[in-house]
């Protein structure tokens, strides 16, 4: 894997800190086509973007706009049909799969609409699943104190609400300590009030573990609490904004 030195940039307005960050990911002219039938399907025409570390980005855009399946490049879950995604230094586009698994074991934490809880697991347990694996992992007990869930360790999904067991979820997520977190419409399921604790809990994770974090919704009014927004349209990035003031959950309306 090829390296070289990582790009420092300044962090504009509105980021939760002046300090220079390091940029994390640069993402070089990346299309993803997908076979369908006879058919094939542009999902992404020439996306280039570098995230910054620490940063919170909101990837705004109507369904088949290529919000997916841009996460899941980052992420290592696919793999573009040209182009490059460097990773610190990294190609991820060259990376074999035994490498790809390292890095999403190693470095990513992904958060999905529906929580894929094991049912037959407690809430520790669940997030137990993820911290055996590695060793500078958060315990459990530590993982759901960092998402307000200490009082539900022992409990059963079937005993939790649904904004419990995403909370659940992130605090699987972040167990690893990962440098980067990916939520895939993590509201998507739940109601404003319900939703509002589940992203004051990625805000918090973002702010006390300084992860990079990017949150795709479709619902416009979330996008107030991010640092940067990315509105995508037909496979490509439309539009980049900073904003001024990142808002807090709470302050969200929709």
């Amino acid at each position: 894997m090829g390296v070289h030195v990582h790009e420092m940039v300044q962090i504009g307005i509105g980021s939760p800190s002046p300090a220079i960050a390091e940029t994390v990911f640069h993402l070089t002219a990346i299309t993803k086509t997908y076979q369908m039938g006879d058919m094939q399907v542009a999902a992404l025409r020439g996306v280039d973007l570098s995230l910054l570390a620490g940063e919170l980005v909101v990837l705004l855009g109507p369904s088949g706009s290529g919000k997916s399946t841009l996460l899941n490049i980052i992420g290592g879950l696919d793999v573009p049909t040209s182009g490059q995604v460097d990773y610190r230094g990294h190609d991820l586009t060259t990376a074999d799969d035994k490498a790809l698994t390292r890095y999403r074991r190693d470095h990513v934490g992904f958060v999905f609409q529906f929580y894929n809880l094991v049912p037959t697991l407690t809430a520790r347990e669940n997030v137990a699943l993820v911290t055996d694996l590695s060793e500078r992992s958060f315990t459990p007990e530590e993982a759901l104190d960092l998402v307000g869930m200490s009082h539900r360790l022992d409990h059963f999904p079937s005993q939790l609400s649904g904004g419990e067991q995403q909370r659940v979820a992130i605090a699987r997520a972040i167990a690893k300590r990962p440098d980067v977190l990916l939520c895939d419409e993590p509201t998507g399921a739940l109601d404003i009030t319900t939703g509002k604790v589940v992203l004051e809990a990625i805000a918090d994770i973002n702010a006390k573990l300084k992860t990079t974090t990017v949150l795709i919704t479709h619902n416009a009014a979330i996008a107030a609490m991010a640092d940067r927004v990315l509105q995508l349209a037909d496979g490509r990035i439309v539009a980049d904004q900073r904003n001024p003031r990142r808002a807090t959950p709470q302050e969200l309306q929709w």
